[in-house]
């Protein structure tokens, strides 16, 4: 009987181990789909402290798996170069120095053709391992977690890049088959409002399949009855709320928000210019003409805050958020690299909980109650960033299928835009 036990567990593990490969070479085949369209030069690209390039990104994600999973788990295994294990660590203090993130651009060296031979190298080495009878069913939750993190660099590749596109005079689209796509310009019509009772509900994911450790554990919250807006603000919205002089009103901003401005001198959301003609945003299509019935997005909190307290509403918690998207069942707006921007939003239910823009929430970003980083070197990769921070919710046009739910913690400090965030409302039942 225990042989029999045993051998069913073989072969889950093996089932297991095959799903997983899959999943893993496909991932892998779309970091180097979205670089596709750059030239070496772009892939060089630095713009700020809070982006990386997208050299430093296709590497880093692939010293992820070299370094958790190959060097700690197969005997022998040859590292590709030694230089890169200070060069492409992000921040894990425990695995050893790190290069000077702010300065990740002057990496001229490893070439982009010598970056895409080591993840070619790392690749051939895990398929080899997952398919070898030596594999341990902790190397399966840890290639999890490696897919799901490169899923998160491959949104952050988009948004990092279409910042460095931003910096240049001539606005360049990311691909010229973008450049010549047309925003959707349906009419979202009015914003219609989802009554939500409240009570004792449960928060986070539960144990029968993938989250990361922020997720968890599952716990119960009390919520007051409130409401929630049917879609989230579009851009014609916020263009009102922009004319009407708010960012020169300090009435509506936190203190911390209103010193933002001045300090920065912002008068418009990142990524909007008034020319002219009007108003245009760019994106990764470049520089198009704002469409009023886009979600607006690239909003930090003090100016998702700011908005809803000109509104007379407020931003949802998490909690709320959560709760809420139980009611939500249209499509959503995920990656597909032929679009590659947030669509018009419709309906009188809950539309887009899920993709198109992420929504900030009013909840600081802490730990729940029993919160358990992951286990070994991995639990550097959640909880240690639980201070100052807000969280968003549902995910983005940018963001991978088979990667955001509802239990899913983005988190990002207030005063960080280039990300696709923007706003949905909310307000207490009276």
């Amino acid at each position: 009987m225990q042989a029999s036990i045993h051998k069913i567990q073989q072969i889950k593990n093996q089932q297991s181990a095959e799903d997983i490969l899959a999943d893993f070479l496909d991932t892998r085949k779309l970091s180097l789909s979205i670089a596709e369209p750059l030239s070496e030069a772009d892939c060089q690209l630095q713009s700020m402290p809070d982006a990386s390039p997208i050299k430093w990104h296709l590497a880093h994600t692939s010293w992820f798996f070299e370094t958790f999973i190959l060097k700690k788990f197969v005997h022998g295994y040859t590292d590709f170069s030694p230089h890169f294990d200070t060069l492409f660590n992000s921040y894990y203090n425990a695995i050893g120095a790190q290069y000077s993130r702010p300065q990740r651009g002057l990496l001229s060296r490893p070439s982009l053709s010598e970056i895409v031979s080591y993840r070619k190298h790392v690749e051939a080495n895990i398929e080899v391992f997952l398919q070898s009878e030596t594999c341990p069913v902790a190397v399966l939750n840890l290639m999890e977690i490696g897919i799901q993190h490169e899923k998160q660099h491959q949104e952050l590749m988009l948004t990092d890049i279409q910042h460095a596109l931003f910096q240049n005079p001539m606005m360049p689209a990311y691909s010229e088959k973008l450049a010549s796509e047309q925003a959707d310009q349906t009419d979202c019509g009015p914003i219609n409002w989802i009554d939500f009772e409240g009570g004792l509900v449960n928060i986070g994911a539960d144990e029968d399949s993938y989250a990361f450790d922020n997720e968890r554990p599952r716990h119960q919250y009390f919520l007051k009855p409130y409401r929630l807006a049917s879609r989230t603000v579009i851009n014609a919205e916020y263009l009102e709320f922009l004319e009407s002089g708010a960012y020169q009103q300090p009435e509506h901003w936190l203190a911390d928000g209103w010193a933002w401005l001045q300090e920065n001198k912002i008068q418009a959301p990142l990524y909007w210019l008034k020319r002219e003609e009007g108003w245009s945003s760019f994106g990764l299509a470049g520089l198009k003409p704002l469409n009023p019935n886009q979600s607006v997005c690239h909003l930090n909190y003090y100016e998702a805050n700011a908005y809803a307290n000109w509104a007379g509403k407020r931003l949802p918690t998490e909690f709320e958020w959560e709760n809420a998207v139980q009611k939500s069942s249209d499509a959503p707006n995920y990656l597909n690299l032929s679009i590659l921007q947030p669509q018009a939003v419709n309906g009188s239910g809950l539309s887009q909980m899920f993709g198109n823009i992420w929504e900030w929430t009013s909840s600081g970003y802490q730990a729940y109650p029993g919160f358990k980083p992951f286990a070994g070197d991995a639990g550097e990769y959640n909880g240690k960033f639980m201070s100052g921070q807000f969280v968003l919710k549902g995910g983005s046009c940018v963001s991978p299928e088979n990667h955001i739910r509802a239990s899913y913690r983005n988190f990002f400090y207030p005063h960080q835009s280039w990300q696709y965030s923007g706003i949905r409302l909310a307000e207490d039942l009276s």
